[in-house]
């Protein structure tokens, strides 16, 4: 059989690195659930009544291991943090049944959504999809994968954010609108789940925004901590 060939070499695999293992994740696509939180969705001036969820995406690139510096983006001037759980996705699948998620979940970590949060005001206002919003360069940082087995519960525990040591966001997976087992499940009736999707599960109150010079820390008791610098832009 011949080999592929390209006109020119194919862009390098996006990975997170996995808790304590050399062997990396290989990330397919970053699907991310929007208002999630009840509180978050009354921050955002939206009704937080238990609506279908909704979803949008970013490219597998904008993810990158903690903890890391990241300059801070162009064409913003309002970046803002959202400190979200991450599912990874071991095992593919369509119209999959919420009692049969967790077997394709292949692990969980932490994770920002960074959200240039004028551009996605400026897209909203005016009936625009919210890509310069929310699907720029390095746009995700995630702590390391931790296999679903060493995971405490993706169900309850707290999940915060300080910058700069000040708490912002503090509040506790429990308070989820939609459960992980739940929005996978209908995320998986739109498009068939693959090996190597990442799903950002949504954020609580709290966000806010950066500056150079601020450095970002949080976490999921019993997953994953994370540490953001911002630095300059280039």
């Amino acid at each position: 059989m011949t080999a592929t060939s390209y006109v020119f070499d194919p862009a390098k695999q996006a990975s997170l690195a996995v808790k304590g293992e050399q062997a990396r994740f290989p990330v397919r696509r970053i699907f991310c659930v929007g208002r999630n939180y009840e509180a978050h969705a009354r921050e955002m001036g939206k009704d937080p009544d238990r609506e279908a969820p909704f979803f949008f995406t970013k490219p597998a690139d904008a993810a990158l291991d903690t903890p890391c510096s990241i300059a801070y983006p162009p064409l913003t001037e309002n970046l803002h943090y959202e400190i979200e759980l991450v599912i990874a996705i071991g095992k593919g699948g369509a119209d999959i049944d919420e009692a049969d998620v967790m077997k394709h979940v292949w692990g969980a970590s932490v994770g920002i959504d960074l959200t240039r949060r004028d551009l996605q005001t400026e897209a909203k206002n005016m009936g625009r999809p919210w890509d310069w919003g929310k699907a720029f360069d390095n746009s995700a940082p995630i702590a390391p994968i931790v296999p679903i087995g060493d995971v405490a519960s993706i169900t309850s525990g707290r999940i915060w954010l300080a910058v700069n040591g000040d708490i912002k966001q503090d509040a506790d997976l429990a308070d989820l609108i939609w459960s992980v087992s739940e929005h996978v499940s209908i995320l998986s009736r739109s498009v068939t789940l693959a090996r190597g999707d990442i799903i950002m599960t949504g954020t609580p109150a709290g966000v806010g925004a950066v500056v150079p010079g601020d450095v970002i820390t949080g976490g999921v008791d019993g997953i994953a901590t994370l540490e953001v610098t911002i630095s300059d832009r280039p």
